[in-house]
């Protein structure tokens, strides 16, 4: 039994202190010796706990830096192997665009005719032959039955607009294409209208 005034390490049973005469206290001296043992073990706890750590820290961050580098290795060969790829299919897609490019500027749809006016009527008009496209719009005085714009050729190609008498006041348009091998007469046929317009064009 260890003496609380002293400190002298006595007999178990003793009830004095041999060295200084102090009566002994067996629970406060158990409990001290136990806070004294709990709190070395604790110490001894947290630094265990501190090296594991550590430890974990360092393994991370090494196979963290292998896998890394790895990545970079083959991210750096593929990279190779791709940019070969990229310069033949860059100089594949150069020759075909500039193939395109050339046939782009050999054709394109050109206005050959425009034709426009107001009120109600018809006009003849004679087309080129070719590959030909028509576009057509008009606005209406009113929703009649039978306010129109028909645009019709002698070959048969047809195109228009109309309003019926429930329709919007609205300008509407159309559009259609043909190819003839001869020269085509088309009829523009307009009732009740503000304002219509006809353009032809053709691809050359």
């Amino acid at each position: 039994m260890k003496c609380s005034k002293c400190g002298f390490e006595n007999k178990d049973n003793a009830k004095f202190c041999t060295k200084c005469g102090e009566k002994l206290d067996y629970e406060t001296t158990t409990i001290t010796q136990q806070a004294t043992q709990g709190s070395g073990n604790s110490k001894n706890v947290i630094m265990l706990l501190v090296v594991i750590i550590v430890i974990l820290i360092a393994v991370i961050g090494f196979f963290a830096l292998n896998g890394h580098s790895n990545s970079v290795s083959s991210d750096d060969a593929s990279a190779g192997s791709s940019s070969n790829a990229v310069d033949s299919s860059n100089k594949n897609s150069d020759q075909s665009s500039q193939d395109t490019s050339s046939e782009s500027k050999s054709k394109s749809w050109e206005l050959i005719g425009s034709y426009s006016g107001s009120g109600s009527g018809s006009k003849t008009v004679t087309v080129p032959a070719g590959k030909i496209k028509v576009e057509l719009s008009s606005f209406p005085i009113k929703n009649y039955a039978d306010n129109h714009l028909h645009v019709k050729g002698s070959n048969g190609a047809s195109g228009g607009v109309d309003w019926g008498p429930t329709s919007d006041v609205e300008t509407r348009s159309d559009s259609f294409e043909f190819t003839s091998s001869s020269s085509q007469t088309f009829t523009i046929d307009y009732y009740e209208t503000v304002s219509w317009e006809v353009e032809f064009y053709r691809y050359q």
